[in-house]
């Protein structure tokens, strides 16, 4: 994975496998890989009722990628891993597709599953996205969740995305 960059954000899919396998490429000493991958629903939340029959996501080019990288160079301090790589999706989306992939390596697991969870955290809420749900009432910008933001602060770093209900 040397010289591969640690963010991509692209249009394009991703393949799971063939970007796990590149990060541990070489790396006797990873001992577990940890990943997540985030996939756009046909819904929006549980009730049922909001269906989404497709998502765009927008993004400020350069400036994404420097947050996210600042929030990975945070995780490689707080966390003993080995390499990590964040990539997401951008452009108009359907249920099913996979919006975000976050994959980290260490020497064990308790380190990979802190660092991956911590960055999926991050980006639920720090990342600079916008997202549009279309519905059969129309497109609507999605705001930002209480419930991410609490993510977030679990880690001690402070969140007020979500606007008050």
């Amino acid at each position: 994975m040397a010289g591969e960059p640690r963010v991509v954000i692209q249009q394009a899919d991703f393949d799971l496998s063939e970007v796990v396998a590149r990060l541990r490429a070489h790396d006797a000493g990873v001992g577990a890989v940890v990943s997540f991958v985030g996939t756009v629903r046909d819904r929006n939340d549980n009730s049922g009722r909001n269906v989404i029959s497709a998502m765009e996501l927008e993004h400020y080019p350069g400036m994404t990628e420097r947050a996210i990288e600042a929030m990975i160079d945070v995780a490689f301090s707080r966390f003993e891993i080995r390499a990590a790589r964040v990539i997401h999706r951008v452009g108009r989306l359907q249920p099913l597709d996979q919006i975000v992939l976050v994959a980290v390596t260490s020497g064990h697991r308790g380190q990979a599953f802190q660092a991956c969870e911590f960055l999926i955290d991050y980006l639920k809420t720090q990342a600079p996205f916008w997202k549009k749900e279309t519905t059969p009432q129309g497109a609507r910008w999605v705001d930002a969740r209480v419930s991410d933001d609490a993510a977030l602060q679990r880690w001690g770093i402070p969140a007020s995305n979500a606007a008050p209900r």
